[in-house]
């Protein structure tokens, strides 16, 4: 049994080395590699760049008052269609207490004035009767009383005018009113709050938002690197985020001459005409995404960029002239998508082209 010790350990010990040896050999050995292939397509191929904006009415209006105030009333509100002239609020106003002074005393002036002209005419014309006074003299007391009925007049449309914001005869001006036709978008200010006028030195408070909805466009911004390659009077594709599964046809109207830096890139403003599908009601401030088409082939052979492959003498494919056999060929390509690209010359719908590893 001792003699046989030895000689089962070393079969043993030899038989774990070769299969660690065989192991280790299966381990080494690299698998055959199988190239997947794909043909050319036919498709339609757009280049286009993409401008982010918003859709937004052509005129857009903010109604400002004409005296400073208190929101009396707001007979319209946001959604409502309004004619020009259309009385959109009606103002209180508070008079300041020196010019009220003023305009107060001033009509009382007017006022004793034209009692002294009165008198002084009453008396001019019996003296005149009596052949005591000239023609002349009359005339000029005529023409004192004239003045200072147009004084007393001016004084009282002076004083109406402060305490009720219009003179006599006139549209009050605490009454605002549309100046365009459309849809009021925004009233922002409530009843009983303080509005100012609109005047040399302020805006004034936007009293509402009027707007013409029939006529939209999309505003939006474009990079630098793409400003150089649009012009006037190219189509656009707008997608309107609130409108699923539709797009708006557009026109290229305006692009800006003078770019604005946000965040590290210059930006420039363009604006496109739109044309609104039949029955569908476009929001103004909406966001839109507009496809600017730069370039079109309808009906085109095209490969993906992909399996295309360049060097020095340009582009090539590895396409497949036995099973598992490639070799390169020479394209002439064309019109690119970023996806696909076109090809002109080089393959056709036979050919089988070599996919790149893991794509």
């Amino acid at each position: 049994m001792r003699r046989w010790t030895p000689i089962l350990v070393l079969l043993t010990i030899t038989g774990l080395v070769i299969g660690t040896l065989v192991f280790l050999y299966q381990r080494s050995q690299v698998p055959d590699v199988v190239f997947e292939t794909e043909p050319p397509e036919r498709r339609s191929i757009v280049q286009k760049t993409v401008a982010t904006g918003a859709i937004v009415p052509r005129n857009e209006v903010a109604v400002k008052p004409r005296v400073s105030g208190v929101i009396q009333s707001v007979p319209v509100e946001p959604g409502q269609r309004v004619q020009a002239g259309a009385l959109i609020a009606e103002i209180r106003v508070i008079p300041d207490s020196v010019s009220l002074n003023q305009a107060t005393t001033s009509l009382r002036t007017a006022d004793i004035n034209l009692s002294d002209a009165k008198r002084a005419i009453e008396r001019d014309r019996a003296l005149f009767a009596q052949k005591a006074l000239s023609a002349v003299e009359l005339q000029q007391s005529e023409l004192t009383l004239s003045l200072r009925q147009q004084e007393r007049k001016a004084a009282a449309d002076n004083l109406r005018l402060i305490r009720e914001g219009a003179a006599s005869g006139q549209d009050a001006n605490t009454r605002v009113r549309a100046t365009i036709g459309g849809m009021i978008l925004d009233v922002p200010v409530k009843v009983g709050e303080s509005v100012i006028e609109s005047n040399t030195f302020n805006e004034g408070t936007t009293v509402a938002v009027v707007a013409d909805m029939s006529d939209l466009i999309f505003q939006g911004q474009i990079d630098e690197s793409e400003v150089g390659r649009i012009n006037e009077g190219m189509p656009l594709r707008i997608t309107v985020g609130a409108l699923e599964n539709q797009t708006v046809q557009g026109t290229l109207e305006y692009i800006s001459p003078k770019g604005v830096l946000e965040q590290g890139a210059v930006q420039f403003e363009i604006r496109a005409s739109l044309t609104p599908p039949e029955g569908v009601f476009i929001r103004a401030g909406v966001s839109a995404n507009a496809d600017i088409v730069l370039a079109q082939r309808e009906d085109v052979l095209s490969i993906r960029e992909a399996v295309l492959q360049f060097d020095d003498e340009g582009p090539f494919v590895e396409v497949e002239t036995a099973p598992q056999t490639f070799e390169p060929r020479r394209l002439e390509v064309g019109l690119s998508d970023g996806i696909h690209i076109e090809v002109l010359s080089g393959v056709d719908v036979e050919t089988r082209i070599k996919k790149p590893q893991g794509g």
